[in-house]
């Protein structure tokens, strides 16, 4: 570690509130025992209050609030850094390792007592996210590079198994995690226009010499958006949803992207959206089937029919599902 490194080192084992000899700071920091001497002498130099007390049981503390400066970490934001890192980690946070690096030193320089209760808030939250697999990390950790260097990329890029990759010069603005999935999004050279595209389906990614200025308000999450449920469709194409049922049904409901992002008017009993009417055919149903007989469809009449549709449809196969089994089992 670099000496600066190594003087914060010092800081992190005397908050710990134990006093420490200079033998014990120089075993547990691997260098000589001069060495901790002028480091304890550039520290006090600095401002930082260390005191030293001879005798038996003596060694280095600090005095004072000093312990609880900005540059240390109190209890609820120990508990918050090792809870933030889980969800990181969960999600297939590129930098995971470094994260890991950075809870080992919270844990590292810190007493027992405070090991203890880290480890305890620790094994109290858990997170369940699809797994990202370790080439796609790689790929959001050079997204994120170059994203922040203005380096441009060519991207191999397949959008199904049955199509073809394509390969693209590809100018990353950001990265951005939705749903369980990570996106990139930014300026592709190849369809001369800004593009998201999921990581999971980006099949190579190499630098290449070329550069690009990144927009300064450019925001990657309000594009993703965007083009999920654009703002620009014709209000001749926007209905009125207006659904009914417990509060606790519509406040799930609300949650789900797309009636959360279409929400206009909310009270205890009763939720209004604006939607595309073309989702009422297609995705809207099958998002309200599993709440069942607990929500009620107020207006449109033609979300209410295409209900009817769906809910017939499903019926009539698992009858089928259900004949078949029963002429299975008398065969």
């Amino acid at each position: 570690m670099s000496k600066a490194d190594q003087m914060l080192s010092i800081l992190w084992l005397l908050r710990s509130g134990r006093k420490l000899t200079a033998r014990q700071l120089a075993d547990e920091l691997e260098v000589h025992i001069r060495t901790i001497y002028r480091w304890i002498d550039s520290l006090c130099a600095s401002g930082v209050p260390i005191v030293a007390d001879a005798g038996p049981g003596g060694g280095y503390r600090i005095l004072g609030r000093f312990a609880e400066s900005p540059l240390m970490f109190d209890t609820e934001e120990q508990k918050a850094l090792v809870h933030a890192s889980i969800f990181a980690r969960e999600a297939g946070y590129p930098f995971s390792e470094a994260l890991i690096r950075a809870v080992d030193k919270l844990k590292l320089y810190t007493n027992d007592e405070q090991l203890e209760q880290i480890e305890r808030h620790g094994r109290g939250v858990s997170v369940i996210y699809p797994p990202v697999d370790e080439h796609h990390q790689l790929f959001l950790q050079t997204l994120e590079l170059a994203a922040a260097e203005g380096c441009s990329l060519e991207m191999e890029y397949g959008r199904g198994k049955e199509e073809a990759a394509v390969v693209r010069l590809f100018d990353p603005y950001g990265i951005v995690y939705w749903k369980g999935n990570w996106y990139t999004v930014g300026f592709c050279r190849l369809r001369k226009q800004l593009r998201s595209f999921r990581v999971d389906r980006i099949k190579r990614l190499n630098r290449s010499e070329e550069r690009f200025e990144r927009p300064s308000h450019f925001s990657a999450k309000a594009f993703l958006l965007g083009n999920l449920l654009p703002e620009s469709l014709e209000a001749a194409s926007l209905l009125t949803v207006r659904i009914q049922g417990p509060e606790r049904a519509l406040n799930e409901l609300q949650r789900h992207w797309m009636f959360g992002h279409t929400l206009v008017q909310r009270n205890e009993e009763e939720a209004v959206f604006r939607m595309e009417s073309a989702a009422l055919h297609t995705y809207v149903p099958y998002y309200l089937l599993p709440y069942g007989k607990a929500l009620t469809i107020v207006e449109p009449d033609v979300l209410i029919e295409r209900m009817a549709e769906v809910s017939l449809s499903m019926a009539e196969h698992y009858q089928r599902m259900k004949t078949a089994g029963v002429e299975k089992k008398k065969g």
